[in-house]
């Protein structure tokens, strides 16, 4: 096991609940977030000791960040140290809870009666409370939130920031829940908190996800909840019952690890009639290893060299990988059309189109005849990326990407407003 002994400590810089932070002497900018064994109720009124909870609430929270991180969601988190803790960037810590729900249960339906368990929120229920023990977390309207004016690491927590972090929010809900799916663990509702790196002055998603932040019901069956509302729930405390806590929260400190893993594993192959569209296709690969999506490119002629052509499309439908085929051909496009009336397999056609005979030479890939379903898009990343979607509708992972890669250009726009309208002032 991974040991906290090489790590130099600095002050205590806070201590929650159920965890402590330490400055870093020799990681300006990054704190140590050391767990701790106990486990708590309804602002502390019930408190208890949980032999382990330490180790399984940092496996949690590492896995769940990592899975997020690999993704592309910008977050706090720098690498998991030892069984108990995690090393992190510095963050200012914004005091709301943001909370998220796919299902109403628990909370919602007290403050919203007459709305019955079970009630299925599309588009996602976005809800926010302020962090004030003395006052039970109060829930606080947008408004409120924008007339506190939090001013964190030297930012004002203005509606840029707001909107920020309230789409995050829901592509975070979003991501974690088509993770849990494959699991058949249907994601109830969750609570996450923002921070700004004191460093990057960006706010970040921080502090920890782990089984106290979410409501979790296997088959989507309350009774069967892995969550800490079980302990919640306890009428009292026996040893007994902290022993069957602790079963549900290994159970899903152990499950969260196979959110990581691929489901299942698909590929792109790039025909091409030529190596001098080998730079078009390159990118083409370059996008779909973005995707993390194993990309083969290959040459061959649809009207130089028809039964290569074939034999190298049966290659590929004959060891049960499914396969995107991408056809990159110039002037016209045989190749396409070829593979697509001869495959049940999707195909892209992505060709490089020249100035000189572009608007003639498209037609190609545009005009089939019946019974061809194959698709054109011109940009070579935008090629990987619709690749992307066939598969990302199976496979996790690849949808994760493509939803954070969608927040992340929303919050590019955002920032590049709020700058603009900056200088213009």
């Amino acid at each position: 096991p991974l040991t906290a002994t090489d790590l130099k400590l600095g002050k205590k810089l806070n201590e929650g609940k159920t965890k402590q932070i330490f400055e870093l002497l020799d990681e300006p900018g990054n704190v140590l977030v050391q767990s701790k064994d106990q486990i708590t109720a309804g602002n502390a009124v019930r408190k208890d000791q949980m032999e382990g909870k330490a180790a399984i609430a940092n496996k949690t929270t590492s896995c769940v960040f990592k899975l997020l991180q690999d993704a592309g969601i910008k977050t706090a988190f720098v690498r998991q140290h030892s069984e108990t803790a995690f090393v992190a960037s510095h963050c200012e810590m914004i005091p709301i809870e943001w909370v998220c729900r796919r299902i109403a249960t628990g909370s919602f339906l007290k403050r919203n009666p007459g709305v019955k368990e079970g009630y299925r929120f599309s588009p996602l229920k976005l809800e926010m409370f302020f962090k004030d023990d003395a006052n039970n977390d109060p829930q606080w309207s947008e408004e409120q939130l924008l007339a506190a004016g939090f001013e964190l690491a030297g930012m004002s927590i203005g509606r840029c920031e707001v909107d920020i972090m309230s789409k995050s929010t829901v592509a975070i809900f979003e991501i974690l829940e088509k993770a849990w799916a494959t699991q058949n663990c249907t994601l109830v509702d969750m609570k996450i908190e923002f921070g700004v790196n004191v460093s990057t002055k960006e706010v970040v998603l921080a502090d920890v996800i782990d089984n106290d932040s979410w409501r979790l019901w296997p088959s989507g069956d309350r009774s069967q909840q892995k969550d800490k509302q079980v302990y919640r729930d306890l009428k009292e405390v026996t040893p007994e019952a902290m022993q069957m806590v602790k079963r549900n929260f290994e159970w899903v400190s152990e499950r969260v690890k196979l959110l990581l893993e691929t489901q299942t594993s698909g590929r792109v192959v790039v025909l091409m009639g030529s190596t001098s569209d080998m730079a078009h296709c390159e990118r083409i690969r370059k996008a779909c290893s973005s995707y993390g999506i194993p990309c083969h490119l290959r040459v061959t002629s649809a009207h130089k060299g028809p039964d290569e052509t074939l034999r190298i499309k049966a290659e590929y439908e004959g060891d049960g990988v499914p396969t995107i085929f991408v056809a990159v051909a110039g002037r016209s496009n045989g190749l396409g059309p070829v593979m697509s009336g001869n495959t049940a397999y999707p195909v892209i056609n992505c060709p490089p189109v020249t100035s000189d005979w572009g608007a003639q030479d498209i037609w190609s890939s545009l005009r089939m005849p019946s019974g061809l379903g194959c698709s054109t898009v011109l940009s070579p990343d935008a090629a990987a990326q619709h690749a992307a979607q066939i598969l990302g509708l199976t496979d996790h992972l690849i949808w994760a990407k493509l939803r954070a890669s969608m927040l992340n250009t929303w919050v590019s726009l955002k920032q590049a407003d709020k700058k603009l309208q900056q200088c213009s002032l």
